[in-house]
């Protein structure tokens, strides 16, 4: 299947939308058939890891979530976007 996203693997993007507002990242993983993106740092959960050979004792391994395509823009057009506007870069909101 081809790649429905506008943006590729290793693109560096801004989330735009969600919980993750404003984060900034690489793209790890594309998963075409879902329409989401892996972004390295960005939608963070934790995975309960099994014991096994790499985890004697178990873990509870943080890693990346995906995140919607619609939800990432390059941040290229991104910076362009906030410059044509005058403006600083979005600040996520400080909770």
């Amino acid at each position: 299947m081809a790649n429905p996203a506008h943006v590729k693997k290793g693109a560096e993007v801004v989330v735009i939308s969600g919980a993750n507002k404003g984060k900034r990242g690489r793209i790890i993983a594309v998963l075409a058939k879902k329409h989401r993106v892996i972004v390295e740092g960005v939608a963070m959960i934790k995975r309960h890891m099994r014991k096994s050979q790499q985890h004697p004792q178990g873990a509870i391994v943080e890693r990346e979530g995906s995140v919607h395509v619609s939800n990432v823009m390059s941040a290229e057009a991104f910076d362009a976007r906030v410059a044509k506007r005058g403006g600083a870069a979005e600040q996520p909101a400080q909770v």
